[in-house]
């Protein structure tokens, strides 16, 4: 049976103050949040250890690790989950795959952060996911799992992923450093995110969003030093393609690895781990040294 427990690691996380919720996009649909508890299909689950990064009750992440058995993970994939960066939505979103991943070998750390409505927005949100990723670092993993940590986050949770990448050019620690980012119908550009309408940019910034918002927004840091891939559904009527594509072409010109990977489905198919996209986004991880 899975278990859980709970560490507490040094209070590592800045603190900041919030505004409020992604682009033109209205509420999440009919996806509802898993309970921990719940998620998976029924089998006897990996391992499950709550760790927290901080003194709020949303600084923690829940680490998922596959079967002893199999020896040391292959690496880390830190899933962050979307939801407009709103409080209404949590990291339950995120624990199915975090199930698929241990299944797959892959130590997954399910990364909670203060959400706007709960403390967050910017820059407590960004103080978080930069925090929580570093955490890493205290959280009991043979020293080669941390040699490949790969970012998967999607929609809000795909602009933290591929933001977090950059962190350590805007006075961000970045202790654990990332090896490659996987967006999942990423927000990566927040000026282009805002002209959809909705006010989740602006709420998440405390203003709307412009250049001289760079050090958070994705599209206005390329070139990274690591490769990106954007998996994106073609019908997503959510977060537009276009979001991806143009990401993708703006930091192939300035030198960056990056790439598109198209799928059929809407926006929430890439995060359903019975789906044809998902088991394209865990091919994608096999590719990965270390894989």
């Amino acid at each position: 049976m899975r278990r859980r427990s709970v560490l507490r690691l040094p209070f590592l996380a800045a603190g900041g103050t919030a505004v409020m919720t992604l682009s033109g996009c209205g509420e999440y649909g009919n996806v509802a949040p898993v309970p921990i508890s719940d998620a998976g299909s029924g089998a006897d689950l990996p391992d499950v250890r709550r760790v927290t990064y901080g003194e709020d009750a949303s600084q923690f992440a829940d680490l998922h690790l596959p079967d002893a058995s199999i020896g040391d993970p292959r690496g880390v994939v830190v899933v962050i989950h979307g939801g407009f960066w709103s409080s209404r939505y949590d990291l339950s979103l995120g624990t199915p795959l975090a199930v698929s991943l241990a299944e797959q070998g892959w130590a997954a750390w399910n990364l909670e952060y203060r959400r706007v409505g709960g403390g967050g927005g910017a820059p407590a949100t960004f103080d978080d996911v930069a925090a929580g990723i570093d955490a890493l670092a205290e959280a009991g993993l043979p020293p080669s799992t941390l040699e490949t940590v790969v970012t998967l986050g999607h929609s809000a949770g795909g602009h933290l992923a591929v933001w977090a990448a950059g962190r350590g050019r805007y006075g961000w620690a970045d202790r654990v450093r990332l090896t490659h980012a996987i967006s999942q119908a990423g927000v990566l550009d927040l000026v282009a995110g805002a002209r959809l309408g909705g006010g989740a940019v602006s709420a998440l910034l405390g203003h709307a969003p412009s250049s001289a918002d760079e050090r958070y927004d994705p599209a206005q840091q390329v070139p990274l030093d690591i490769p990106v891939w954007c998996v994106h559904a073609r019908d997503d009527v959510l977060v537009p393609l276009e979001q991806s594509v143009d990401y993708v072409a703006r930091a192939t010109a300035a030198g960056a690895q990056a790439e598109l990977i198209e799928v059929e489905g809407d926006h929430f198919v890439v995060i359903d781990p019975g789906s044809r996209a998902w088991r394209q986004t865990l091919d994608l991880l096999d590719t990965i040294d270390g894989g």
